[in-house]
């Protein structure tokens, strides 16, 4: 029998090799938004709200699509190991390359670090749980993921801190470059403790009943691609214009269309014991979407909010050591050339395609009276906005033994939800989230005045409630609903809901600035996220019977 705290001594390898992936992971999307709207003066890329959210929303989705390719190229063919390598080196060459300048270098280095997320991110995981298939360690394998999920939450919460002293000291390129310096950290780490993985890293080919992997890829991604290529091109060429916002939002989910539809094939063509259980995993996949639509908006519309209506100036008893830290950006009303945006935020450009310009102060002044504003010569120290992505992992360091604990304590009592209400609950709560932001907007004035970061810190405590009630219980579902002979493709399935969630974050966020109220965008949201929740409440009954009947 396990003793009552053994763990692998591959524990501590795999911990710090992630907290270190995913400090360089977080670094990145921290910074990303600021990047690609800041001015070309001072060094970022001069993209419009829109275009910078639609990018964004891209890049998250494929982050989140690819783990699907790189679990089954892993467990089949390369083996956890060395793919976890390959995927760090990838992600590193990829931070590393955005700090190079021009739009080739830019987009090329997002594709490295899609695929190099794709063959690192769902592997360490798998490796983990190999290990802890070991008689000896099994009972402790809950515990051990929870160890393991603080690494996440360790490294996503110090890296914005990073990222705003060497962004602040030397530039956006270096930053990014940190991200791969992190990355590389991350890896010799995982190189040293090779003894104690080892034994876990074994490949699993294909069995005679299975289909092939070439042929299973083909099957899935063969209709995504020509669809996609037809929604890059179709409505435009038809209509004139996108049908979703962009052309990358047409093409990423009319490529979704075609893989939807082999999960639904799953389950037409499952035996009958198998057909409830698919039924009820595709059911929440469907509705999740939703979460992930919303919750993902803090790497866009939440980092607009907080560099433009939140008043980020740093009090004076904070002044001093931010400063000594170079924790704090400094801007001053000295007139600029800034780009010229019409009233939804889109930059406006000459015959050339090159963008107007205007003189005008630095954008955190925008809704602050002028009779308010410093001397051009006196510097303003502000708390840096990346800073406020460090809010949702410090929450979840802090809240996760008060959520687990509580549903320990309804469980003693024979209370505790199911894992569905759970799912169904999180929805509502972090729809609730979206509503601490609509009091922020009314507080403010609609951005007449700046509103205290206290709205932001509230919103994300309120949100990673809502975190902790989904996301671990949606893994857990996929485990316990999964035929086994199909586990693995059903947890693509999940990351297919992810990665779907994620580009409408970018499709929602890139319509922050048609919005002129922003209460009204927040409340679209919650409306988004009651309406989900609803649906989840509507099947309960029989998802409990469907889960009754599993176990």
């Amino acid at each position: 029998m396990a003793g009552k705290n053994k763990h692998p001594k591959a524990l501590p390898v795999l911990f710090f090799t992630e907290m270190w992936e995913r400090f360089g992971f977080y670094l990145m999307l921290g910074i990303f938004m600021l990047y690609m709207t800041d001015s070309t003066e001072t060094g970022g890329m001069g993209l419009g709200t829109g275009e910078a959210a639609d990018i964004f929303g891209t890049y998250l989705a494929l982050v989140y699509l690819t783990p699907f390719v790189g679990g089954l190229l892993a467990e089949r063919h390369l083996g956890f190991r060395k793919s976890i390598f390959a995927g760090g080196a990838l992600m590193a060459v990829g931070y590393i390359g955005l700090a190079v300048p021009g739009k080739t270098a830019f987009f090329l280095s997002l594709g490295l670090i899609i695929l190099g997320n794709g063959l690192f991110k769902p592997n360490i995981s798998a490796l983990l749980g190999k290990l802890y298939d070991d008689e000896q360690y099994r009972a402790n394998k809950d515990a051990g993921y929870n160890i393991f999920y603080m690494g996440i939450n360790v490294g996503a919460f110090l890296c914005n801190f990073v990222a705003a002293v060497v962004r602040n000291q030397f530039g956006w390129g270096y930053a990014f470059a940190t991200a791969g310096v992190g990355m590389i950290v991350g890896l010799v780490w995982f190189a040293f403790g090779q003894k104690y993985t080892a034994e876990a890293d074994i490949v699993a080919p294909p069995r005679k009943e299975e289909m092939p992997t070439g042929k299973l890829l083909g099957i899935i991604f063969g209709p995504a691609l020509a669809f996609g290529v037809l929604g890059w091109f179709g409505p435009t060429a038809v209509l004139g214009h996108p049908i979703v916002g962009s052309q990358s939002n047409d093409a990423f989910l009319l490529a979704s269309l075609p893989v939807v539809g082999y999960y639904l094939s799953l389950w037409l063509k499952a035996p009958e014991k198998e057909k409830a259980p698919i039924a009820a995993l595709l059911s929440i996949m469907g509705v999740v979407v939703v979460f992930w639509a919303v919750f993902h908006q803090n790497g866009t519309a939440l980092t607009l909010f907080a560099r433009d209506y939140t008043d980020r100036e740093m009090p004076a008893a904070m002044a001093s050591p931010a400063e000594a830290l170079y924790l704090e950006e400094t801007v001053d009303t000295t007139p600029r050339e800034v780009p010229l945006k019409d009233a939804h935020g889109v930059i406006q450009k000459d015959e050339a395609g090159e963008p107007i310009t205007e003189l005008g102060p630095d954008p955190y002044f925008n809704n602050i009276p002028e009779t308010e504003h410093p001397p051009p010569d006196e510097e303003v120290s502000l708390i840096s906005t990346e800073l406020f992505q460090s809010v949702n992992p410090g929450w979840i360091i802090l809240l996760t033994p008060l959520v687990v604990g509580f549903f320990n304590w309804l469980g003693q009592r024979g209370k505790e939800p199911s894992t569905p209400a759970k799912i169904a609950l999180g929805l509502f709560i972090t729809g609730l989230s979206t509503l601490v932001m609509v009091a922020a907007v009314k507080a403010g004035a609609n951005g007449a005045d700046k509103v205290s970061p206290l709205w932001l810190v509230g919103s994300y405590a309120v949100v990673t409630v809502g975190e902790l009630c989904l996301s671990p219980m949606g893994l857990s579902l996929v485990s316990k609903l999964s035929p086994r002979r199909i586990t693995a493709i059903m947890m693509g399935g999940w990351f297919l809901s992810t990665a779907i969630g994620n580009k409408l974050s970018g499709a929602l966020a890139s319509m922050w600035d048609t919005f002129d109220n922003k209460a009204n965008f927040f409340l679209m949201n919650f409306g988004f996220c009651v309406v989900a929740a609803l649906a989840i409440v509507a099947l309960l009954p029989w998802l409990k019977r469907v889960m009754k009947d599993i176990d």
